[in-house]
């Protein structure tokens, strides 16, 4: 049976939450719950303005990591450059799926919703909760993007958007 590796970091690294994006290990506390001598990992999330406190013996289960590689970044980006895939389902069942995606933290996904609810035509109409799932997922991608290329979330996003223009 294999040994379950244990989730290893430094102060200061970014890492993924999947339902929060990235943030930033601030350190670690050590918590008295139950009377069970527990470490939290202390993480921050700027753009939340939140701090997380999670167990770090659980946080592997819980889906934290560290940034994607370049390699993922760059399928991810591929992803975005695709062709839009459009679906006629309807939409709650799309924003469904969608939310599912970006909640999975995974760049790759997260790039598909991006790229499925791009606006592209002017002359179309996006409904209000579309635009917004669009933003969401955007502002994910693009927070990874930027930890990843050491630059600021908007230019990330900038640069993003720009690669889908030029596809």
């Amino acid at each position: 049976m294999a040994k379950k590796q244990a989730f290893s970091y430094q102060d200061g690294d970014f890492v993924v939450y999947p339902t929060h994006g990235v943030g930033k290990i601030i350190g670690t506390e050590k918590s008295d719950i139950a009377g069970v001598d527990i470490t939290l990992l202390v993480i921050r999330f700027e753009q939340e303005r939140m701090t997380l406190r999670v167990p770090l013996e659980k946080a592997m289960t819980l889906g934290l990591r560290t940034l994607s590689s370049r390699k993922h970044m760059d399928d991810a980006i591929h992803t975005l450059k695709g062709k839009a895939r459009v679906r006629r389902t309807m939409w709650s069942r799309r924003a469904l799926e969608y939310e599912a995606k970006i909640k999975s933290g995974d760049p790759v996904n997260i790039a598909e919703v991006v790229r499925d609810l791009r606006k592209r035509d002017p002359q179309t109409e996006q409904s209000y909760s579309e635009r917004q799932m669009y933003q969401a997922a955007l502002e994910r991608l693009a927070r990874e993007f930027a930890a990843i290329e050491e630059i600021d979330q908007e230019t990330a996003a900038v640069r993003l958007e720009d690669m889908m223009d030029a596809a």
